[in-house]
């Protein structure tokens, strides 16, 4: 992966945090301790990974586990959304906040993400490192 698409990626991870913090802190109160923040850890430990993948040489278990724990993340955000978190404000359900327009925003970003990833997978396909 080049330096251009590593700052591509970089600039969207750090959209999608910053997008997904404001989201999180909104959680009901219940879940600030148990699944927000799961769901920040694993945020936290994507970018752990991609930093990993970007200096690592032989990157095919570190691109992999990127891979994996980019899935953990989209699937505990679709359960917070099925669990219809994303309807809350402050803590409390707000039956003002549209919920779907903020899992749909979250949810193109993480897209986003997975796209380059899968792109950086199928490049070092290419090349026979993985």
């Amino acid at each position: 992966m080049g330096v251009h698409s590593e700052a591509i990626l970089n600039r969207k991870y750090m959209e999608m945090i910053k997008l997904l913090n404001i989201y999180l802190n909104h959680f009901p109160r219940y879940e600030k301790y148990a699944l927000a923040n799961n769901i920040r850890s694993t945020a936290y430990e994507v970018y752990d990974l991609i930093s990993e993948c970007q200096k690592r040489y032989h990157k095919k278990t570190s691109i992999t586990q990127l891979d994996i724990t980019h899935q953990k993340l989209r699937m505990q955000l679709y359960l917070a959304n099925e669990l219809n978190y994303f309807a809350f404000k402050d803590g409390k359900k707000d039956e003002k906040v549209n919920a779907s327009k903020r899992y749909m925003a979250i949810s193109k970003l993480i897209d986003e993400l997975g796209k380059i990833i899968g792109a950086w997978i199928n490049k070092l396909k290419e090349l026979g490192h993985f």
